[in-house]
């Protein structure tokens, strides 16, 4: 029996994600005691306005201490002005609800289905356009997958399978194989496409057993990385960028333009270089979505249009992404 040397045995070990993700912070008073803002206490909003605070440490250590205007902190942090009440801001500000097909399946544009793998996200932006979303009645893992499979089975036009939710990889890899043994059998689905934003904020998900399956899959391959801001990249996110490229996908990105942390043009154009640092395309930047809660983050039409017009003077045409508005019952992503 071959046994390891003293020396493999002290060789340290990747954390587990799932360790990682319940160690996660969780309340908004630790989270600006950990970047030295704790005297900012007095302006969080009762019960986090309604909606959670989950942030890995990983992803907080990226933050700049004692910056109340850092990119990534706001992003995370309950504000009070989440409890004020705008003219035009919905629960369901896209649609969602009115494109269900089947329990957890939304089916919007031509050639493509959605699922609502997973209610959870290892972190919660603010700006979510889901924060109000009935996942607890909406999954579409929930049963085997069997509903959502049963309508992908009946509808040959879909030729494309988006994993969304939440966030697809909280599933832990059994089940993702599961999903992966029901696709098997339907053959008009050929491309399956995740949008994530763990390998972002909690990249170890991206890990040994994952990519066994991922690389395996008899499918085109694309993942959707949602990151807003460089300093979200670091050595650990770079790497699962790269191990999701070598399992065979193409790897992009979608951002929200968001008032005071990324719309700017050095900021944006900043972003795009380190997407492509990463090895990450730039693909959509997402005018924001009228949820209730979040218009303290609105960037008007116009100043969205004047930042991507510098953008496209300082970058070559593939590194700036696609100014767009999702509008409910519309076929496409509407361009700005």
């Amino acid at each position: 029996m071959i046994t390891a040397s003293p020396a493999a045995r002290l060789l340290p070990t990747a954390p587990d994600w799932r360790e990682l993700w319940r160690a996660s912070i969780t309340d908004a008073g630790e989270l600006l005691r950990s970047v030295g803002l704790e005297h900012l206490a007095g302006r969080l909003p009762p019960a986090d306005a309604g909606f959670a605070l989950r942030v890995p440490r990983g992803f907080a250590a990226r933050m700049r201490p004692g910056d109340a205007s850092d990119p990534l902190l706001l992003q995370v942090l309950p504000q009070l002005a989440e409890l004020e009440q705008a003219p035009g801001y919905l629960i369901d500000p896209v649609g969602d609800l009115a494109a269900r097909e089947a329990q957890g399946l939304l089916h919007k544009y031509e050639g493509r289905a959605l699922l609502i793998a997973s209610g959870s996200c290892a972190v919660n932006c603010r700006y979510c356009f889901r924060r109000h979303f009935p996942y607890g009645e909406e999954m579409a893992a929930a049963g085997q997958w069997r509903k959502a499979l049963e309508h992908l089975r009946q509808d040959a036009s879909i030729t494309e399978l988006i994993l969304s939710g939440g966030d697809p990889l909280s599933l832990a890899t059994p089940k993702l194989e599961e999903l992966s043994r029901g696709l098997a059998g339907i053959p008009h689905v050929t491309r399956l496409r995740i949008h994530t934003r763990l390998p972002v904020v909690l990249p170890e998900r991206i890990d040994d057993a994952f990519l066994a399956w991922f690389a395996a899959l008899p499918l085109q391959k694309v993942v959707v990385l949602h990151a807003n801001h460089a300093n979200e990249f670091d050595a650990a996110v770079d790497a699962a960028c790269r191990r999701l490229r070598e399992a065979g996908a193409t790897v992009l990105n979608q951002s929200v333009l968001l008032k005071q942390i990324n719309d700017d043009a050095d900021t944006l154009v900043k972003l795009s270089e380190r997407l492509f640092a990463a090895g990450v395309l730039p693909y959509y930047l997402h005018q924001l979505d009228r949820v209730q809660g979040a218009a303290h983050f609105e960037v008007d039409d116009a100043r969205a249009l004047a930042l991507v017009e510098a953008m496209r003077r300082r970058l070559p045409g593939y590194l700036v992404p696609k100014l767009v508005r999702e509008v409910g019952g519309d076929a496409s992503k509407r361009p700005v």
